[in-house]
């Protein structure tokens, strides 16, 4: 079964060398050991999703551009998410009209990077519907 993901969940990225925490921004929303749940659109890069350290995505330009001046040798460059999509797939259970986020879901970062989520951020035994 999905869990429910809050704030302070631990989140990768394919593509990074570290993990992330996600951040939820609003406040107002039910509570999972005190700590806000989220729902797919807390997906706002330097906002929601934080950097994962450093990428080794080709697609990134700052990676090509490293590696092309280092002969060839990937050169790994400071993590900048791009994310242009809400988290999917999301649960049933709507909060503040959005569905609620599970810790199944996935979001694309534009370099290439898939981004999931290691530990939703509690410890209660929460399910979804």
């Amino acid at each position: 079964m999905a869990k429910y993901v809050c704030m302070g969940a631990m989140l990768k990225c394919t593509f990074g060398l570290a993990p992330s925490t996600l951040i939820v921004t609003v406040p107002l929303r039910p509570m999972i050991q005190n700590k806000p749940k989220a729902t797919i659109m807390d997906f706002a890069p330097m906002v929601n999703i934080m950097p994962f350290g450093m990428c080794q995505s080709m697609s990134n330009p700052t990676v090509a551009s490293a590696t092309a001046a280092a002969m060839g040798v990937l050169t790994p460059m400071p993590c900048i998410p791009v994310i242009v999509a809400p988290w999917a797939p999301g649960g049933k259970e709507l909060i503040t009209n959005m569905p609620a986020l599970l810790d199944n879901c996935k979001l694309m970062c534009a370099y290439g990077g898939n981004i999931s989520i290691t530990n939703p951020g509690h410890t209660e035994n929460t399910t979804a519907k």
